[in-house]
């Protein structure tokens, strides 16, 4: 029985849309047939049991909207694959909304 302990983490405003909540501790299973949870699976997670207003300024159809920064133990996703990133227990992943109103 496979489970993943991710501490998620938001900021950059972006945690306003978990009820001002910034780290969340949260055991996600992988999708039905998969052995490993990989990052789409946390942004549907995600998504769907975190977010409690405006989806769309954290998400843009499957993956993050432009202009929000994701790390995965300290390292740009953008390097470790990004949706396809496979995540471990206890990994560290952060969510940062690089945009800001003016």
């Amino acid at each position: 029985d496979y489970s993943s302990y991710v501490l998620f983490a938001s900021s950059g405003g972006l945690e306003l849309l978990c009820d001002s909540v910034k780290i969340h501790d949260v055991n996600v299973e992988p999708d039905v047939g998969e052995e490993k949870l990989i990052m789409k699976d946390l942004l549907n997670w995600v998504r769907t049991n975190l977010i409690k207003e405006r989806p769309e300024m954290f998400m843009k159809g499957e993956t993050v909207r432009p202009g929000v920064l994701v790390l995965v133990n300290d390292c740009d996703w953008e390097l470790t694959g990004q949706l396809d990133t496979t995540l471990e227990e206890k990994d560290v992943v952060v969510f940062i909304s690089t945009l800001h109103g003016g």
